[in-house]
C-alpha cells in the first residue's frame, strides 16, 4: 500500500500519478482520516501524561480524604476518556487502512504515461518471425490432431476452460517446467520453492490481490484462496521478517499451478489454453535493496528473456504505460512472443517492481548497514516463464507442413531424446 505519509506530504505528485493509470480517488477523506488519527493520538497521549502526573500523588501521606477521592476520581475519568479514544482509534485506524488497501501504486518516472495498451513502448526485439510455406495453424488445432490437448473432454470434466494435455504434450509442459527450473536455480541463482496452493486472506492481502480483485479468485469453504500465481505464497516467505542488507538481492524460483475465474474476460482468447483457469507457470520473486531495485528489474526481465532465447522464440519486449500496469505494480515490462498461427504476440512474462508497496502491507524489511535500523524492502516478480503459454508458443513456431512438431533441441534431454511430436497411430 502506499505510505500516507508520502500521500500527506506530496498529495498533488500522489493525485497526479493515480490519475495516469486511470485512477481518481478523492485523497482528502484519507488525509482527514489520518488528521483525525493523529490528534486523537495526540489526545491520548496527554491524557496518559496527565494521569501517570496524579498518580503520584496518591504516593504522598497525610492528603485530606476529599482531595484523595477527587484525584482517584479524575484518574478514573481520564481512564475512561482513554479507554473510549483508544477505541475510536482503532475505528479509525481500520477505516484509513481499508481506504489505503484500494489505491493503487503510483506509477515509476520511467513508465510511459498512457491510458490503454496502445500507449505501451516496444522496448526490443529478439529473433525473426518463423516463416512457412504453408498456413500456420494454432495451437489447439495442433493439439487435437496430434491427439495431446483435449478441450473438448476438459469441459467435460470440469467445464469451459479447462483442458487435458495428454502424451507428448503432458511429457512437453513437464519438460518446459524443468528446463524453466534448471536454467534459473543453476545458472541465474535462483533459490527453488515449492509453495503451498492454498493461502489464507492475510497472504492475499500482502501482494495486492485482495481487496481489489476477489471476484477472480477461487475461494473454499474455509476462506482458503488457491493461488493466482506463485507470486502470493513466495513473497509472504519473508512477511514480518528483517533480512540483513549482505544478503541482498533474495531471489527464488517457483513452479506452481495457478488458478484465476478470469472474470471480465469471456469472449477472449475462449480458443485454446491461451486464457484458461488453471494453468501452471515457473515465477521469479526478488526481494531488492531499495537503491538497487531497478537493476535487479533489468535483471530480471533478461533471465525471463534468456528461456525465450534457448528456445528460439521470436518475442518483444513492451514497457507498459501507466493505464496498463497491475495494481500493485510501480513499473511492469511484458515479455511477448509471437505465436504465427494466430499472427500476434501474446503476453508470456510479466515482470514488475512494486518498490514497497507490497512490502508495507508484509512489514518485509532489511536491515540498513549503516544505521542498524530496519526499512522497508523492494519486492519485484515475473513469470520465467508461464509454461501453457510456452507450449503454445513450441506448437505454433515449430509445426510442421505434416502437422508435427518439432522439439526443440534445448528440451529433447527432457524427452528422452524426442525430436519430433507426431500423431498417434
Amino acid at each position: 500500500m502506499l505510505d500516507i505519509r508520502r500521500i500527506v506530504a506530496d498529495r498533488e505528485a500522489v493525485a497526479a500519478g493515480l490519475a495516469n493509470r486511470n485512477a481518481a480517488p478523492d485523497l482528502e477523506p484519507i488525509i482527514a482520516l489520518d488528521n483525525r488519527r493523529k490528534a486523537l493520538q495526540a489526545e491520548r497521549d496527554q491524557l496518559k501524561f496527565e494521569q501517570r502526573t496524579l498518580s503520584e500523588g496518591f504516593k504522598g501521606k497525610g492528603k485530606p480524604a476529599d482531595e484523595v477521592a477527587a484525584l482517584r476520581d479524575r484518574v478514573r475519568a481520564i481512564g475512561d476518556r482513554i479507554t473510549a479514544l483508544e477505541d475510536e482509534s482503532r475505528q479509525v485506524e481500520d477505516e484509513l487502512n481499508a481506504a489505503l488497501l484500494v489505491l493503487p501504486n503510483v506509477p515509476h518516472a520511467s513508465t510511459p504515461v498512457g491510458h490503454d495498451e496502445t500507449a505501451n513502448v516496444v522496448v526490443r526485439t529478439w529473433g525473426e518471425k518463423p516463416t512457412f510455406d504453408f498456413t500456420a495453424r494454432e495451437h489447439d488445432d495442433l493439439g487435437r490432431d496430434l491427439g495431446i490437448l483435449d478441450m473438448k473432454r476438459g469441459a467435460n470434466v470440469a467445464g469451459a476452460r479447462f483442458a487435458f494435455l495428454t502424451g507428448a504434450g503432458a511429457q512437453l509442459e513437464r519438460a518446459l517446467s524443468a528446463f524453466m527450473l534448471d536454467v534459473h536455480t543453476r545458472e541465474h541463482g535462483y533459490t527453488e520453492v515449492l509453495p503451498p496452493f492454498l493461502v489464507n486472506e492475510q497472504t492475499m492481502t500482502g501482494t495486492g490481490q485482495l481487496p481489489k480483485f476477489r471476484e477472480e479468485l477461487f475461494v473454499t469453504q474455509d476462506q482458503l484462496f488457491l493461488i493466482p500465481t506463485a507470486e502470493v505464497p513466495v513473497t509472504n516467505l519473508h512477511r514480518d521478517e528483517i533480512l540483513e542488507e549482505d544478503a541482498l538481492p533474495v531471489k527464488y524460483a517457483a513452479y506452481s499451478s495457478c488458478f484465476r475465474r478470469e472474470a471480465g474476460s469471456y469472449g477472449r482468447d475462449t480458443r485454446g489454453i491461451i486464457r484458461v483457469h488453471q494453468f501452471q507457470k515457473v515465477e521469479l520473486v526478488k526481494f531488492a535493496h531499495p537503491e538497487r531495485s531497478y537493476d535487479e528489474l533489468e535483471k530480471l526481465v533478461a533471465d525471463a528473456e534468456d528461456i525465450l532465447r534457448r528456445l528460439g522464440l521470436h518475442y518483444r519486449v513492451m514497457s507498459l504505460c501507466s493505464g496498463d500496469i497491475g495494481f500493485s505494480a510501480a513499473k511492469c515490462y511484458d515479455l511477448e512472443v509471437w505465436l504465427p498461427g494466430q499472427g500476434a504476440y501474446r503476453e508470456i512474462s510479466s515482470c514488475s517492481n512494486f518498490e514497497d508497496f507490497q512490502a508495507r502491507r508484509l512489514n518485509a524489511r532489511y536491515r540498513d548497514k549503516a544505521t542498524k535500523k530496519p526499512a522497508l524492502l523492494h519486492t519485484l516478480n515475473g513469470s520465467g516463464l508461464a509454461v501453457g503459454r510456452t507450449l503454445v508458443a513450441v506448437l505454433e513456431n515449430y509445426q510442421q507442413a505434416d502437422g508435427s512438431v518439432v522439439v526443440p533441441e534445448v528440451l529433447r534431454p527432457y524427452l528422452g531424446g524426442l525430436e519430433r511430436i507426431v500423431a498417434r497411430s
